[in-house]
């Protein structure tokens, strides 16, 4: 059956039950402390290269522990949150990551042992990788349910936790808070919240039973989607829209103290002021993807972020390129939960279609912090972010993959 169009993809119910609101601020709130815990350490990356003593080039590759981890759960991601149920899944998966925090904040802070941070950035990545699998899947559940565009919402949601995250780390720095005190608290209230906030998830299983003619979402139902074109093409384009967020994330405050001479307070402000730029983005742009559509929505906000991305680069006046980072959170804002909830069109598929986009997304976290890292090392590390909008203008081509199925097979649409 054709979703209506202009709405989440799904018939509207009349009444919203009260099980599936809680649902939606659980979710929220999940997204949210996510935002937190990651935040939280890229605020203080440049305390922790100083503690550590490392060049562009190694704290890239350090940074890549991260991304390994986070490509590690993907391959199995998809089927643990079809098994367990997403709750489950991101209980356990939360708690790893905050491990994994608290432990690179310490090796940084106190020991100062490179190999011990890049076991708590791999533990970081691989707990928030199942997570980020898992909770879009509940979250794709949720929107459903309630009958129209949500999702940008919920990554709001997170970019807001990564704004309270980057305030903290700001403040921290200011004070002199030590990054391994700094994270074990961050750690803390990010579980703490979070095994809270799960047992509002929607009851598990999530998605009703297969039908005929459907693929089970368990198996090689995993291994169809790795042929699917419109997956995989959803997957490139939240590959470039993932590096052009992250990029962000990894270098922004770095980029500023560096190339822009400013304090490592405001560094981390640079930072903030562009997840605060996200979380108004995708607040905000649920009424223009309702009204518009993906595609046009898509393709306006990632001309926005190039425009942003090399106003933040080039600009003398540091306050020009801070603009500049305003129109980079606001053009990279949309990209990511337009491709996930592309590739949740069909409920029954969710978690294996979800799964593969996240793992070729999550490539760019792989390649990106080296790939930055190694044009630091030869042309600074604020120059060496004008591979964002060099990346973005080619990936324009690729957004009409996220226009929605015209059936239920979820091939290629026109």
């Amino acid at each position: 059956m054709t979703p209506p169009p202009g709405a989440a993809g799904t018939l509207r119910p009349p009444t919203v039950p009260a099980r599936v609101l809680a649902a939606r601020n659980g979710v929220a709130v999940v997204f949210g402390l996510n935002g937190l815990a990651l935040a939280s350490w890229f605020s203080r990356v440049p305390a922790a290269r100083d503690a550590l003593e490392l060049s562009p080039g190694r704290l890239g590759l350090l940074l890549l522990a991260i991304s390994a981890g986070s490509l590690l759960a993907f391959p199995t991601a998809g089927s643990v949150a079809h098994r367990l149920g997403p709750a489950r899944t991101v209980a356990g998966a939360s708690a790893l990551a905050a491990a994994g925090v608290a432990l690179a904040g310490v090796a940084a802070g106190s020991w100062h042992a490179v190999p011990v941070v890049a076991v708590g950035l791999l533990a970081l990545g691989y707990g928030s990788g199942t997570c980020e699998v898992a909770m879009n899947v509940e979250a794709a559940a949720v929107e459903r349910r309630l009958g129209r565009t949500v999702m940008p919402r919920f990554h709001a949601a997170w970019s807001l936790g990564t704004v309270v995250g980057a305030i903290a780390g700001a403040g921290s720095a200011r004070v002199g808070l030590s990054v391994g005190v700094h994270l074990c608290l961050a750690a803390a209230a990010m579980l703490a919240g979070t095994l809270v906030a799960v047992r509002s998830f929607l009851p598990a299983p999530t998605v009703p039973p297969t039908g005929a003619g459907s693929t089970p979402a368990r198996g090689g139902g995993a291994l169809a989607a790795w042929r699917e074109p419109r997956t995989l093409l959803i997957g490139l384009l939240v590959l470039v829209l993932a590096f052009t967020e992250g990029t962000a994330n990894d270098w922004l405050a770095l980029a500023f103290v560096d190339g822009h001479q400013l304090t490592e307070a405001l560094g981390a402000l640079a930072f903030g002021v562009f997840v605060a730029a996200m979380t108004v983005g995708r607040t905000v742009g649920t009424v223009a993807l309702d009204r518009w559509g993906r595609v046009p929505v898509l393709l306006g906000t990632m001309l926005l972020a190039v425009i942003g991305a090399a106003t933040a680069v080039l600009a003398s006046p540091w306050p020009v390129a801070m603009a500049g980072v305003v129109l980079w959170g606001l053009g990279a804002s949309l990209g990511f939960p337009v491709g996930m909830s592309a590739a949740a069109d069909q409920e029954d598929r969710a978690a294996a279609r979800v799964s593969v986009v996240a793992a070729i997304g999550y490539t760019s976290f792989l390649a990106g912090p080296p790939l930055v890292g190694l044009l630091g090392d030869r042309v600074g590390i604020l120059r060496g972010l004008l591979i964002v909008p060099l990346l973005l203008l080619p990936a324009l081509l690729l957004v009409p993959a996220v226009r929605r199925p015209t059936d239920r097979s979820a091939g290629p649409t026109g």
